[in-house]
């Protein structure tokens, strides 16, 4: 499925962010995310992104125009139209020059929201049991069940020995 950069990688950001682990250096991991326009994130600004992944985590367990609107609410979302970088124009939600943290929660909180209201079905957790791993499926039918292709393997693996030794 093809989403709009707000649908997509903005929301594909917020299930990296929140599958990083606590010790996770958010910096690195918004550059690894192509996150643009990137500044240092300060040691107030992680606590303050940490306490907004826990946010970001219970969407992905029950996604609801609720939920979505109270994320919406909490960010310092205005939007406008950008050039940055010799980029094609494009939405903003966050002043390029606010906070890295409050661009961030803007970015992933219109992610969301955009993804939801293209196919709630589409934000997920993963089904294996002991994996808490969040996802955005972008898979053409819209079914994707796992996190990953190892996640699945495991499952489909132990389900075909279980029927098997049955």
């Amino acid at each position: 499925m093809h989403f709009n950069p707000y649908g997509g990688a903005a929301a594909e950001l917020a299930a990296r962010l929140v599958n990083s682990g606590r010790d996770q250096d958010l910096t690195a991991l918004l550059a690894e995310a192509d996150y643009r326009p990137l500044g240092p994130v300060t040691a107030a600004q992680a606590a303050e992104l940490r306490r907004w992944i826990d946010e970001l985590d219970a969407v992905f367990d029950n996604p609801s125009v609720p939920l979505l609107n109270a994320l919406l609410a909490k960010t310092a979302s205005r939007p406008y139209i950008s050039t940055h970088d010799a980029r094609l124009p494009h939405l903003h939600f966050a002043h390029e020059a606010a906070p890295v943290d409050e661009r961030v929660k803007a970015y992933t909180a219109v992610g969301l929201a955009e993804l939801f209201c293209a196919d709630p079905n589409r934000i997920g957790r993963c089904a294996r049991p002991g994996c808490d791993d969040v996802f955005v499926d972008t898979s053409r039918n819209g079914r994707r069940r796992f996190c990953s292709t190892r996640c699945s393997n495991r499952v489909h693996v132990a389900e075909h020995r279980s029927r098997r030794s049955a």
